[in-house]
């Protein structure tokens, strides 16, 4: 069973970036490295760019072949490590079609902010994760046991 999830709250820490995903009854914090950190946080801010930067080159890629991300699933948590599938619809001349890709998690949540697209999470994944909503209550950031999206 897929739960739908949002990011509620990103959060720049020294090494990384937390990202905090959840519904109204569990939020749980995903790790990223600082480029996708930050490529997150300025799609969320909705910050221009001078130059497209990777996550802008794909969407605009996406765009140009007649593909939309159609949803992003957290399906796995092996150790520390999240995995992620994304599901892209292509409509051509030719049909309709979807493709479902491995990806990085933290690839998956940026594209899946700057396309619209819904994000998931697996039942069995987070029935895993650490409820840490009351990091978000208490305006405590960053801290914590989390997960790393490698």
């Amino acid at each position: 069973m897929l739960v739908k999830v949002d990011i509620k709250r990103i959060v720049a820490t020294p090494e990384t970036w937390a990202i905090f995903l959840g519904n109204g009854d569990k939020t749980f914090v995903l790790y990223v490295g600082p480029g996708v950190g930050m490529a997150l946080s300025m799609s969320l801010e909705g910050v221009s760019k001078v130059r497209p930067l990777t996550h802008d080159l794909i969407t605009s890629i996406f765009a140009g072949l007649g593909v939309r991300v159609e949803r992003v699933v957290i399906n796995d948590l092996k150790g520390v490590t999240f995995y992620a599938r994304l599901f892209l619809r292509e409509e051509s001349e030719r049909g309709k079609r979807v493709v479902e890709l491995d990806a990085r998690p933290s690839d998956c949540l940026v594209l899946a902010k700057q396309n619209g697209a819904p994000i998931y999470i697996d039942q069995h994944v987070l029935n895993q994760v650490e409820d840490v909503s009351n990091m978000l209550d208490a305006g405590e950031e960053g801290h914590g046991e989390g997960h790393e999206d490698t």
